[in-house]
């Protein structure tokens, strides 16, 4: 783990990329229980995925939890402003 600094504060990945202040585990647990409604993408800051996801009930439940997972699983999802998540 690197030092923090302002382009960074909550440090880089190994890959140089700077961490979000979001957490991936939060973002897939939401999407799992609250896909539904978009809820982990809001959280995230992907507002135009939240918003269709509400509005298709998260793909009747499969996209959401699909999505939910990949949130659980993946070291490359990121925020609105580019940073990937932590956890």
């Amino acid at each position: 783990m690197t030092v923090p600094t302002p382009e960074a504060p909550y440090g880089v990945d190994p890959l140089g990329r700077p961490y979000s202040d979001k957490s991936k585990i939060v973002a897939g647990i939401l999407q799992i229980f609250l896909g539904s409604l978009g809820i982990g993408r809001f959280y995230v800051g992907s507002v135009g995925v939240g918003i269709a996801q509400l509005f298709t009930c998260g793909g009747l439940g499969i996209w959401a939890l699909i999505d939910g997972i990949l949130f659980l699983t993946s070291n490359d999802r990121t925020d609105k402003a580019g940073r990937v998540l932590r956890g």
